[in-house]
């Protein structure tokens, strides 16, 4: 009888470079290890609107608070833009086309002392009209949101946020 590894995270050097792989457990607890993420960002057709989802509140980080399209780890062999779009069928129930943004590198820890957040992160960007149909395990709820009215209530209610939409948002929009 086999069992399932765990799942388990690309690290890398600063500068997105692979090196090697971790427990993705082990590389949200302790100090953290820096390992590969994406982030996406889906606007609105005229870009006036980004959607944004609430983390579920079984998430072991930042449960309960809101932060872009969706976000996760690619995972060995697979492509940032493939796991972007795979992420967002699976956590949001919407399959559109993205494109590479940026990247930046940050280390967050948990407000609760959960674990900490240590990622390259890599943009992707997409637009979408409608309405998500969002996997509850993954998402408490969800909302479309002018970009100026988020900056407002990111500088009012910064812990409301998820730290990595506060790095991401100026590099997306």
């Amino acid at each position: 009888m086999s069992s399932a590894s765990p799942p388990e995270v690309i690290l890398c050097d600063e500068s997105g470079r692979p090196r090697g792989a971790c427990d993705l457990l082990a590389a949200h607890t302790g100090t953290g290890r820096l390992h590969l993420a994406f982030s996406v960002y889906l606007f609105s057709p005229d870009r006036s609107q980004l959607l944004l989802q609430q983390r579920s509140a079984a998430k072991m980080l930042w449960p309960l608070v809101w932060a872009n399209t969706c976000c996760s780890h690619p995972r060995a062999g697979e492509s940032a833009l493939d796991a972007g779009r795979r992420r967002l069928r699976e956590e949001m129930g919407i399959d559109v086309e993205l494109t590479l943004g940026p990247a930046f590198v940050y280390r967050a820890e948990d407000p609760a002392g959960r674990g900490v957040e240590h990622e390259y992160d890599v943009i992707l960007l997409g637009t979408f009209a409608g309405e998500p149909v969002p996997h509850s395990a993954e998402v408490a709820a969800w909302r479309w949101v002018d970009v100026e009215q988020l900056r407002f209530e990111m500088r009012k209610r910064p812990a409301d946020f998820a730290p990595w939409l506060h790095k991401g948002l100026p590099l997306a929009v």
